[in-house]
């Protein structure tokens, strides 16, 4: 809480002038001027791939029909579409920051491939095609104006990804794992991500045509290794999920850009965890049954870093047949969703496991 006015003690002159210099020089960072593109010009560069979205920081294309449907009907009605982030970039190209989706709904209803359904104010246009409009609607359409934000080549990749994060971080359409993805680019985000695409991994841990759009495999293998590092302490953690990892993941690419070689060590604590896995959980892997299609997180936790923590001490841990506790009771507690993030509860569903494995309890 703010103290009131009379209470607050006033700024030392120097803070004060320390504050002014850094908005001054966080202001010089970022060159931009604001453009308008028509929406012909705009979808013909992206054809010609003279507009691209880059894949590392852009999520899969995740809009519904409706959304589509949504868009395109503001667009007709001429109503204030949110601005667009495009950059130039040193190959003269020019990357499309913030706006895909936007962008290739646009060139998905000029091509004929989205059909107009659900409009709300439009009703009489549900069923249309682009090319089944009037000519006059459609030379309207492809004449209609898209505003942008149009960042300048002196604008550094950090800054970039920063406006990435700032403008997706806002609002509930998008996962933290999507806008660490984003964020934090570098050799260990690219790690993870060969990790998510891991066939093994796969199988153990599927993910439904939702999740895996949202990076679920990215977010369980960021969990797995950031926890996994943190464990039996956890020192660093303050039940802020979203925070430790992306703290992790960002200390992480910095590692292994002075450290190449470490990656191949994380590799190996990675896949051998995943073997063991295999071996006594069989092919229901994670998941909490056999027929399930995805795997949910504090389990995923509970087993893969109470696997690694055992194999740790014992190098050579036996297979057991763990049938007498996967599915009861117990297990069932410590890995519920009930205050998961929870410090205690984290590292108590991961010493679970880790004890039944080395006691070898069956």
């Amino acid at each position: 809480m703010v103290k009131k006015a009379k209470d607050r003690v006033e700024k030392d002159f120097n803070l004060v002038k320390k504050s002014s210099n850094q908005i001054s020089e966080k202001k010089q960072d970022i060159k931009y001027d604001t453009r308008d593109y028509v929406v012909e010009y705009l979808v013909n560069k992206f054809k010609e791939e003279e507009f691209y979205i880059p894949l590392s920081y852009q999520r899969n294309f995740i809009w519904t029909e409706h959304d589509k449907c949504f868009f395109i009907e503001s667009v007709l009605m001429g109503l204030p579409i949110p601005f667009m982030f495009f950059s130039d970039t040193s190959d003269g190209r020019i990357e499309i920051v913030d706006g895909a989706q936007r962008t290739q709904t646009l060139v998905e209803f000029i091509q004929n491939d989205l059909e107009l359904s659900g409009l709300e104010m439009l009703t009489d246009s549900n069923g249309f095609t682009f090319k089944e409009l009037d000519p006059a609607i459609q030379r309207r359409f492809l004449n209609t104006n898209i505003r942008v934000v149009y960042l300048e080549q002196g604008t550094t990749e950090t800054i970039r990804q920063e406006i990435f994060r700032r403008i997706n971080s806002g609002g509930v359409k998008i996962k933290p794992a999507e806008v660490r993805r984003g964020s934090f680019l570098g050799k260990f985000k690219d790690f993870l991500e060969e990790c998510a695409e891991n066939e093994l991994f796969k199988k153990l841990a599927p993910r439904s045509e939702k999740t895996e759009n949202r990076y679920e495999g990215f977010e369980l293998a960021a969990r797995f290794f950031a926890y996994s590092n943190a464990y039996p302490s956890f020192s660093k953690y303050r039940g802020n999920v979203a925070k430790f990892i992306d703290n992790y993941v960002e200390s992480q690419n910095k590692v292994v850009e002075s450290n190449p070689g470490i990656l191949q060590s994380y590799r190996n604590d990675f896949e051998t965890m995943l073997k063991y896995a295999q071996s006594i959980l069989g092919d229901r892997g994670f998941r909490k049954t056999a027929t399930a299609k995805s795997v949910p997180r504090a389990r995923f936790e509970a087993l893969s870093i109470g696997i690694y923590a055992a194999l740790k001490e014992n190098p050579h841990l036996p297979i057991i047949d763990v049938s007498s506790w996967i599915d009861g009771e117990e297990f069932y507690e410590v890995t519920s969703s009930d205050a998961a993030n929870n410090k205690s509860k984290l590292i108590g569903r991961i010493n679970f496991v880790k004890q039944k494995l080395l006691q070898g309890d069956s």
